[in-house]
């Protein structure tokens, strides 16, 4: 293994980490509830960049994958991604009745910021052994989870006004410096991460031709009943879980109306809970097996996001954080080593291509059904954002339907096993 190259790999999901986790927590209400902007059209942002990353991901990546281009490709995205942040940043601080602007740049900054994990992702094959990527995996993941919580960290102080750099008072204060950091971080990934140095080899690139590839790809992946359900399965919950991330710190300010530091101390013990939850789910899978595990996770789920929707107490609602962190951080442990059962081998990697697309593109439906909740029925104030918490129990009691139909045989579980634990 490559130990620089891991740590720079490692550092490069830290560093993205702390600039997304700002954005997400402070520009959701930066533009809903300082400007007034409606819970549609911030929740439009996701569903758009999720059509823009399906019409486009799978062909550069395929392209990539041909010319042996991925870090050229990720270090492209990663300015771009700085630069759309940046603007998003100045604008907030400076022009910031121009909040469409705004808005606009963290739309393709978060349309660049996703689409930087397929060739991201793809690296790990060439930074460690086969035996080794999911321990690799899990130190990445580690470094995401911690660049959160520091992204947390530093920018409080400037999001709740204790401190005042330049421009726009009070959540524009945290963009700049996150932004800022994230590019000194990403910078060792640009210049010192090395790939085997591998011939360049010019293609043609029919257009036309590279979406019937990557159909015919998908149409062959699903032809496995079982895999067709587990991601159409995953579209669902996923879906459902992102949207009430991406839309919780607007539901803490309208449904509770608590401050920026308290939102704060609540999602930075989420994540606390959300690394136990990734750590302690992959032991009761190994126990119980993938596919009960995964039920169980889905069916709290179901049970969970009704809960929150109808709890009046603060302090219960905080105690129930705990154990929304744990489940959240459950999820993907599990389906990660789910969908590495129901892949052949021989299909590993182009069949983690399409997970990896759906992990990053399944903001549509969940997205749109929240702003259009809290659109029409504006007139119940802060009752609508409970009833949006709640209908997305549906989509994951969708997903628990389908999981259902999946049948994962114990044969590959143990080989899975086996594989993990060497």
């Amino acid at each position: 293994m490559n130990k620089k190259n891991i740590f720079i790999w490692t550092l490069y999901d830290f560093a993205n980490s702390i600039v997304s986790i700002v954005f997400y927590l402070h520009f959701s209400q930066w533009l809903v509830i300082d400007k007034g902007v409606s819970d549609f059209w911030y929740n439009m942002i996701f569903t758009i960049g999720s059509v823009l990353l399906l019409l486009t991901a799978p062909i550069l990546g395929s392209i990539a994958d041909r010319t042996g281009r991925q870090q050229k490709y990720l270090n492209s995205i990663t300015i771009i991604t700085f630069f759309c942040f940046l603007g998003a940043s100045i604008v907030t601080l400076f022009l910031s009745d121009k909040f469409f602007l705004a808005a606009l740049f963290f739309l393709l900054a978060n349309y660049f910021y996703q689409f930087s994990f397929v060739f991201y992702n793809a690296l790990l094959s060439y930074i460690a052994p086969k035996e080794n990527w999911g321990k690799v995996s899990g130190i990445g993941q580690a470094g995401n989870w911690l660049g959160q919580i520091a992204g947390l960290a530093v920018t409080l102080p400037l999001a709740g006004g204790a401190v005042y750099l330049i421009g726009e008072v009070g959540r524009a204060q945290a963009f700049l410096p996150s932004v800022i950091i994230f590019f000194i971080l990403a910078i060792p990934m640009l210049i010192f991460f090395k790939l085997p140095k591998k011939e360049y080899v010019p293609i043609r690139i029919n257009l036309k031709e590279e979406y019937k590839i990557q159909w015919n790809k998908f149409r062959d992946l699903i032809s496995d009943v079982n895999m067709k359900y587990f991601l159409l399965a995953y579209f669902f919950f996923n879906d459902a879980i992102i949207t009430v991330a991406n839309n919780f710190p607007i539901y803490l300010q309208n449904v509770f109306e608590i401050n920026d530091k308290t939102k704060t101390m609540i999602l930075g013990g989420a994540l606390i809970t959300s690394v136990f939850g990734a750590y302690f789910s992959g032991i009761i899978a190994d126990k119980i097996g993938l596919k009960k595990t995964l039920k169980f996770v889905l069916g709290i789920w179901v049970i969970f996001l009704p809960l929150l929707g109808i709890i009046n107490n603060l302090n219960i609602f905080i105690g129930l954080c705990i154990i929304y962190g744990f489940i959240f951080g459950s999820i993907w442990t599990i389906t990660r080593a789910a969908m590495t059962a129901l892949t052949p081998k021989e299909k590993l990697n182009y069949g983690f291509s399409f997970y990896t697309l759906a992990e990053r593109v399944s903001t549509f439906i969940g997205p749109l059904s929240w702003g259009l909740i809290t659109l029409l029925l504006a007139s119940l104030g802060a009752v609508r954002y409970r009833v949006a918490m709640i209908v997305m129990a549906i989509f994951i009691a969708i997903g628990l339907y389908l999981i259902k139909k999946v049948k994962i045989s114990e044969h590959k579980e143990n080989e899975l096993r086996a594989s993990l634990t060497r």
